[in-house]
């Protein structure tokens, strides 16, 4: 126990260094525009669909529960208003997240792995030139800019998904559902929701860059990492959804004056 502990310990400071070099590398050495823009096509071209369907069923999933739920007391009025809100809140930013850092955070973790265990980084930094700035950084930034895109696109997939299942599992029409969904969601409930998906899109971006970038052992340790990503990625989401969370109703409390 005392070695897993210490293990996680090692693992969060080496990260937290990593990250340290990534960011002063942006600052003091940016890398050209061409390089991120290249990542954020790629990240995105392999994401896109698989983003927009989890958005889709991730909305009508939690239309189909607050159906289940507010029938009983008549109120079946206010579903788009509640479906909605609770998407873009909660449940769509991190169910969305979870489905990226399995596509993209895995990717990621398993290239750069490969390229560290074949001696490529070596190599870009026996010609001269920091590697960090060459392939990380890119990589970073574009995961960043993508997920968030892309996190945001799944989110109205999602209404979208919740407003069909409305209309043919509950047997609401569209302008009844649409209804309620501006008195219930309000403008601090989308930028809860955004804010969220930019916290989530730089926790993936961060880890499985820091996993493939210190990746050693062969094959075998590129395999490692990816589990590794997988597994990391995912509790630090959880992690994260719960301080953004926390301090969404801190920010919203102060906004009220309570």
């Amino acid at each position: 126990m005392l070695r897993g502990l210490r293990g996680i310990v090692e693992d969060i400071g080496g990260g937290v260094v990593f990250m340290g070099q990534v960011l002063s590398v942006a600052l003091f050495k940016p890398c050209s525009f061409r390089s991120i823009s290249e990542q954020i096509v790629k990240v995105t071209e392999q994401s896109w669909l698989t983003t927009a369907v989890a958005g889709f069923f991730v909305g009508a999933i939690m239309t189909v529960q607050f159906s289940l739920q507010i029938q009983q007391f008549g109120a079946l009025g206010y579903l788009g208003g509640l479906a909605t809100s609770g998407t873009i809140r909660e449940v769509g930013p991190l169910l969305i997240a979870f489905m990226l850092s399995g596509k993209v955070g895995a990717f990621t973790s398993a290239e750069l792995g490969t390229m560290r265990v074949t001696e490529q980084i070596d190599a870009i930094r026996c010609l001269g030139a920091n590697p960090i700035q060459e392939i990380i950084l890119p990589r970073w930034l574009g995961i960043v800019c993508s997920s968030f895109f892309l996190l945001a696109v799944g989110l109205m997939m999602s209404i979208g998904g919740g407003l069909l299942m409305g209309m043919f599992f509950s047997g609401i029409s569209m302008q009844e559902y649409v209804r309620h969904i501006p008195t219930i969601v309000t403008s601090f409930s989308i930028l809860s929701g955004l804010f969220k998906c930019l916290v989530f899109a730089m926790v993936l971006a961060s880890i499985c860059t820091y996993k493939g970038y210190t990746a050693t052992g062969g094959a075998r340790g590129v395999g490692r990492a990816v589990v590794n990503t997988a597994v990391a990625t995912m509790v630090a989401i959880v992690i994260a959804d719960w301080v953004t969370s926390v301090f969404s109703d801190v920010a919203l409390r102060i906004v009220l004056g309570d």
